[in-house]
């Protein structure tokens, strides 16, 4: 039972419960004191020791009873009917013998034998069941039941023929339970490992291949980073106030109270919010980069960031007021669609772009300002228009250059990258939601 234990709290790991060192003792000194006779009472008694909030709770039931399901051949119906006479079974492999028999007592032991002997319990990825699968029915003894399934149905008596027939349904019908059974170890043990690999994927998967099945997940997915970045850059903004303290402010605050230190002074930096500007290139070529990239940057929380948008294509237009008033999901649809707004999807023009935004909108900007670009910087040869980011490079704080292309392929073809990059704070190749990450966590961090 002590191995069953251990791999109990495994599969409660898997799951998502978090048991610290510490709990797993207190778990087995309560265990050793109830037993594990009345199944009520030591579920209990785990629960007490390993649940630790209202999810975790319904995680530990969940688990629990798909854990400590001991019926996993209930209803298996066999298809052998028990011979008259025992020396029939005399010839026969042991699985034969319990499948004849209708032993399923003996099948449910042989199974669970089976399994431990496979390490079920290691089982991490989807396409590992049928190597399990297989694994578990040969320690069970299908390759000696194929024998006498092939001498039986082989064999030139119609009894023996009509038993064949019938444990071939047997068989059948084990097969699938098996199936059944490692899917239920699959689920217990390799869950959230499996979340954890396809999440590990899709962090690093180039965004322009993320496929329209998997815009759900990555959603799903950014919202935990972005609560990440939000609890992590709030408590910074909440901590502030404490550090060195200011010894010349303190004694002079505090002579009131003559000499006597009431109220020490901290030396303190303001945190502002990040002014950012964000200026998107949505053809067709950044699409799926501009849609992760926005719904990021308006996922935060609004302690944290102010966000003016753009997008443009062959124009420019201020898209900010379409975030404020939709949903993000409906809003990003809107933005990348032109739905209500004056955006011309034809050739891709930075120049034109950034000209428009001198004339409407430099004069907003401010040397707290962060100016984002996200686009691939390919300029049909047109015109690039340097001088206008040079004057907003002057205007901002500074300017970030995001670019879904690989580095090497800067400069090459229609592409402005090598032009535009001399008037950057920083470029980056940015094609991944690790990458989009990295960038918003450093302009949270330098927000001062």
């Amino acid at each position: 039972m002590h191995q069953v234990f251990q791999d109990f709290i495994s599969a409660l790991r898997q799951a998502g419960v978090r048991i610290s060192v510490a709990e797993h003792m207190d778990a087995m000194n309560a265990v050793k004191r109830v037993g594990y006779e009345d199944r009520i009472v030591f579920k209990h008694a785990l629960a007490a020791t390993l649940a630790k909030s209202m999810r975790e709770s319904d995680l530990f039931d969940s688990c629990f009873e798909r854990f400590f399901a001991m019926d996993d051949l209930a209803g298996f119906q066999l298809q052998t009917k028990p011979p008259a006479n025992e020396e029939v079974l005399e010839d026969k492999s042991p699985l034969a013998r319990m499948l004849m028999a209708g032993d399923v007592a003996s099948l449910n032991s042989s199974l669970r034998s089976a399994a431990e002997n496979s390490n079920i319990r290691e089982i991490l990825l989807f396409t590992q069941k049928g190597r399990f699968m297989r694994g578990i029915l040969n320690r069970m003894g299908m390759d000696e039941l194929e024998q006498d399934l092939n001498r039986l149905g082989t064999s030139s008596d119609p009894g023996d023929r009509q038993i064949a027939e019938e444990l071939t349904v047997s068989k059948a019908l084990l097969m699938d339970y098996v199936r059944n059974f490692v899917e239920k170890q699959y689920a217990l043990f390799a869950g959230s490992v499996s979340e954890e690999i396809l999440e590990r994927f899709l962090k690093d998967a180039k965004l322009s291949n993320v496929e329209q099945r998997d815009f759900q997940r990555m959603q799903v997915l950014i919202k935990k980073l972005v609560k990440r970045l939000n609890d992590l850059h709030s408590r910074r903004k909440r901590i502030f106030r404490k550090g060195l303290l200011d010894l010349k402010k303190t004694l002079r605050v505090n002579m009131a109270y003559q000499g006597i230190i009431m109220e020490p002074q901290w030396k303190t930096k303001k945190v502002d919010r990040p002014d950012i500007v964000a200026i998107c290139d949505v053809s067709r070529s950044v699409e799926n980069v501009v849609r992760f990239f926005l719904m990021f940057l308006y996922s935060l929380n609004d302690s944290l960031a102010r966000v003016r948008s753009f997008a443009f294509c062959t124009n420019l237009v201020e898209v900010t007021h379409v975030f404020e008033n939709y949903p993000i999901e409906e809003a990003l649809n809107r933005v990348l669609k032109g739905i209500e707004i004056d955006l011309q999807f034809a050739s891709t023009d930075y120049g034109a772009a950034f000209g428009t935004f001198r004339e409407k909108f430099l004069d907003k900007v401010t040397n707290k300002t962060t100016i984002l670009i996200l686009g691939d910087a390919r300029n049909n040869f047109g015109k690039p228009n340097t001088d206008t980011l040079r004057l907003m490079q002057e205007r901002s704080k500074r300017i970030v250059w995001l670019n879904p292309e690989q580095r090497s392929l800067w400069g090459t073809g229609d592409s402005e990258m090598k032009r535009y990059a001399p008037y950057c704070f920083f470029a980056r190749e940015c094609n991944t939601v690790n990458h989009i990450q990295r960038v918003i966590d450093f302009l949270l961090r330098t927000r001062q």
